[in-house]
């Protein structure tokens, strides 16, 4: 079985992502001195286009990087990107598109003024779904136990850098007991989000979700969850610390991700949760698929069919 095809764009140059395009001298590869954003679309439109750029220029603005393209360079690419994808490819699914910021080549050493220039890359593939049972019955997750997220005060996660072997190995731990996510705790012991997620809680009748000081990455569709889809629905929510004690205590737990909006989660190793249609879960991913659908058709400008 073949793999599935990506499409590449490296500092303008469209090409098979398998072929190679960087130097081996690249800091993201030698250092994961790198940042990225990825969005994905809705109906043929690049989903939470502002918001993303938004939270790129913040992670930039902390590792000291200046961006090599505009917000409207960016989607000149992004669009001729997807073109080539959708020509590659034979159809017009919807898209994963991932921007890659590099502080480019240079010398072997971490000085950053041993850096030329920062570099850019676009990633563009179909976009990844959860298996219809993993959909249907919800996702397993396991408690990591070998390590704890690195704190806000060391590398924080809230910028969303190309160093990701915190989540990479936590998420290896949990895999090794069957589990689809991980749940990692901080230092303190507080749980702050999955590998590649953010998570949240349903306790009589609220969401619960760990506050950014946890040690957390400011994720879109969390924040489109507090600010618009939870009051929209009617769903009170609160930002509070959360412990693995606690899990015994919740009715429902969920996944909020960009790629794959809300995803119920059935168990947190022997804790299980609520996984039906009528849950507030649900509730909540309705009212998502109604914004995503309403924003699809407010940004004609960012339709890529």
């Amino acid at each position: 079985m073949s793999a599935p095809y990506i499409q590449a764009n490296t500092n303008g140059r469209l090409h098979d992502a398998r072929e190679p395009a960087i130097s081996p001298l690249n800091r993201g590869f030698l250092y994961g001195d790198a940042i990225y954003e990825v969005w994905r679309t809705y109906h043929g439109v690049i989903f939470a286009w502002e918001e993303h750029w938004r939270r790129l220029e913040r992670s930039a603005a902390a590792l000291y990087l200046s961006l090599p393209i505009s917000p409207e360079q960016a989607l000149v690419e992004i669009k001729r990107t997807v073109a080539a994808f959708f020509a590659a490819a034979g159809a017009r699914p919807e898209v994963y598109i991932r921007l890659q910021i590099t502080r480019g080549n240079g010398l072997i050493g971490l000085d950053t003024a041993l850096a030329d220039r920062t570099d850019f890359t676009l990633l563009v593939q179909a976009n990844p779904v959860w298996t219809p049972r993993q959909l249907t019955q919800g996702l397993n997750l396991s408690l990591a136990t070998g390590l704890r997220r690195n704190p806000v005060a060391s590398l924080s996660p809230a910028w969303k850098t190309g160093n990701y072997l915190n989540n990479i190995l936590c998420l290896r731990e949990a895999r090794s007991r069957g589990a689809d996510e991980v749940v990692i705790i901080n230092l303190a012991g507080e749980v702050t989000e999955a590998a590649v997620s953010n998570i949240a809680f349903v306790r009589a009748g609220e969401i619960v979700t760990p506050p950014m000081e946890a040690g957390i990455l400011g994720g879109i569709t969390r924040q489109l969850l507090l600010e618009k889809i939870a009051p929209a629905a009617g769903v009170p929510v609160r930002e509070v610390a959360v412990r693995p004690d606690d899990f015994m205590h919740m009715e429902e737990c969920f996944l909020l991700s960009t790629t794959k909006d809300l995803s119920a989660v059935a168990a947190i190793d022997t804790v299980r949760f609520k996984v039906n249609d009528g849950t507030i879960t649900m509730r909540l991913k309705r009212a998502f698929a109604d914004y995503a659908r309403s924003y699809a058709g407010a940004h004609p400008g960012l339709n890529l069919t």
